[in-house]
């Protein structure tokens, strides 16, 4: 069964929700339809890109930024 189905929307609903800025209540429907913790909807990892010389991965910490 597809998410959109569990929530009782369409695929496109679906999508303008998670392409938006989903609301509280939209981010546990969906965490509710897919069977997880709305937390788990967020990666807990800082996040990374690659520097585009040498393909190294950087991780971005902003603690560590200093101002």
């Amino acid at each position: 069964m597809q998410v959109a189905e569990r929530m009782g929307v369409t695929n496109v609903a679906l999508s303008q929700h998670i392409n938006g800025n989903p609301s509280v209540q939209t981010l546990e429907r969906i965490a509710q339809a897919i069977g997880c913790d709305v937390s788990e909807l967020f990666d807990p990892l800082p996040p990374t890109i690659r520097c585009p010389k040498c393909n190294t991965e950087i991780v971005l910490n902003p603690e560590e930024r200093k101002i």
